[in-house]
């Protein structure tokens, strides 16, 4: 860079930006005119940072574009956009993704405890768990290099200099004058994270993963396609593509899925947590039961705190971190619905707590005062996963307006039913207002799942995501739980086989929505 002062000018930043008393703003160009494809970058990255092996801080993607013989193969560095709005910063829990004073998207290992709600957030798949440390990880820029005056490793081994860093509020700087001056393109900008990484000649089928297919076959160019890539981009190789010419990935590195099974399972006995306790309480409200009914002080309650200990418990177990659970509560980041939804299961908790005491000393003065509480506490319970799957913005079928109220009649339909099982099974008199509010949650249910599949999607991740969901990978779980919810909705002629088979079908259905949103391709 033309402004060093030192010998090593090839490894130097500008001295400018080192002694500069802040208003720093760090950004990345990488040339695509200039890139050759040689991995050099990767290979520095891994070395500088102790990468391991499987897992990638920066890669380079190539796309062979048309056919032979006037194909030609192109190149993308694909890496941390370093977002001015970062959607991992307001997702993360604890603040182990912030965003420093210069710009750069850093993270703290030492209080991330694994939930990957970072991975789900970003749309450009650029955040991993480390394989050794089970932590968050991305590209920092080398921002320990970058503090000591050196340039990112990438930028130093780059054969070709296509790849260069610099101060955005410069306006000699090379960055500014390339970004300010010369056409240069960004990934996914309908997300409005404003990123500061840009691409200068990137062809359009690197930039966009759906523009581009997987290769028939297990193989790419010159390796292996890993097998989480194959299970990722089901019902995606198959389908139509953006591009008007013919463009097959020849290599990519492995995709994996942020939220498995033990979010799906968590979804579900939330839902059944929730509406144990919400569905007896209206139901009390609305004269059905009295204030001392066993429903509403016994069978309610204790149904509820046992599905909520579950959903404690899969919460934690699927964090790669369990045993710093704990910094939820003592190092909150409260944007964070994760945050949020730790306090309010807390709340929701102590209210079902002081139901089943409040039954035990027979007050019922405090057991009704208990019950109005526990109203706004068990609903959001049942909805406040719409807020957190709304900040993992890469994915666009959890963005939909409808989720929130989707999941409220999730957990009217979840636990009428498993009321109606227990007490059955404790042989309790069951009042017809149970299984009618099952029929009629699960109908409403089943017209809500109508109209998510119907519906024209703003976006073709969100209508690849329905594909998958429907006719893809997970068609058999979601076509389970439209056959069962159904047969849930004959619960009063059907019995305790209709209410079990409803529960089978909520369940279903909840993992074929988890799992399909996060089915399509992001980088």
């Amino acid at each position: 860079m033309s402004d060093t002062v030192t010998s090593d000018a090839a490894t130097r930043v500008p001295v400018e930006l080192k002694t500069r008393s802040g208003g720093v703003r760090w950004a990345k160009v990488l040339d695509q005119t200039l890139c050759i494809g040689c991995h050099a970058c990767t290979t520095a990255c891994k070395s500088e940072n102790e990468v391991p092996l499987g897992v990638s801080r920066t890669y380079v993607k190539s796309v062979d574009v048309g056919a032979w013989p006037t194909s030609r193969r192109a190149f993308q560095v694909t890496r941390c956009n370093q977002c001015e709005q970062p959607p991992c910063v307001s997702a993360c829990p604890t603040g182990a993704m912030y965003k420093r004073d210069d710009g750069i998207v850093d993270f703290d290992k030492s209080i991330c405890i694994g939930c990957k709600a970072c991975m789900a957030a970003c749309p450009y798949d650029a955040i991993f768990i480390n394989p050794d440390d089970h932590s968050a990880e991305k590209c920092n820029f080398c921002a320990h290099r970058l503090e000591v005056g050196l340039e990112p490793a990438c930028v130093t081994v780059c054969p070709t200099q296509a790849i260069f860093v610099g101060d955005l509020n410069d306006p000699e700087s090379k960055v500014s004058k390339v970004i300010n001056r010369t056409p240069v393109q960004v990934r996914r900008p309908e997300k409005e994270t404003r990123p500061k990484l840009y691409y200068r000649g990137a062809h359009a089928t690197t930039l966009d993963p759906l523009a581009s297919q997987s290769p028939r076959g297990s193989t790419y160019a010159w390796s292996q396609i890993p097998k989480v890539k194959q299970s990722i981009n089901a019902g995606v190789a198959d389908g139509p593509h953006n591009s008007s010419a013919a463009a097959v990935i020849s290599y990519d590195v492995a995709h994996s899925v942020s939220w498995g099974w033990r979010v799906s399972l968590y979804t579900w006995t939330k839902s059944l947590s929730a509406g144990a306790l919400l569905v007896p309480i209206v139901l009390y409200l609305a004269g059905i039961y009295s204030i001392r009914s066993n429903v509403l002080s016994v069978y309610g309650p204790i149904t509820a705190l046992l599905f909520l200990g579950l959903t404690g418990a899969l919460l934690i177990w699927d964090l790669k971190h369990p045993f710093r659970f704990y910094l939820l509560f003592t190092h909150p980041q409260w944007k964070s619905w994760l945050v949020r939804g730790g306090y309010i299961i807390g709340g929701y908790g102590l209210v079902g707590v002081l139901l089943v005491l409040s039954g035990a000393i027979g007050s019922s003065n405090f057991e009704e005062v208990v019950s109005y509480i526990g109203i706004p506490f068990a609903a959001m319970t049942a909805v406040y996963t719409a807020f957190l799957f709304a900040q993992a913005k890469a994915r666009d079928m959890w963005q939909s307006p409808l989720l929130a109220p989707h999941l409220l009649v999730q957990c009217v339909f979840g636990g009428s039913s498993i009321l109606y099982v227990v007490l059955d099974l404790f042989n309790q008199p069951l009042s017809p207002w149970i299984d009618r509010t099952v029929t009629i949650a699960a109908l409403v249910h089943l017209a809500l799942i109508v109209g998510e599949i119907t519906a024209a999607h703003p976006t073709r991740h969100a209508h690849l995501a329905v594909r998958a969901m429907v006719r893809g990978r997970y068609r058999w779980y979601f076509w389970i739980g439209i056959v069962g919810v159904v047969v849930g909705a004959l619960t009063p002629v059907l019995g305790l086989a209709g209410a079990v088979v409803g529960l089978v079908s909520l369940l279903a259905y909840e993992h074929s929505f988890v799992q399909a949103a996060q089915s399509v391709p992001l980088a």
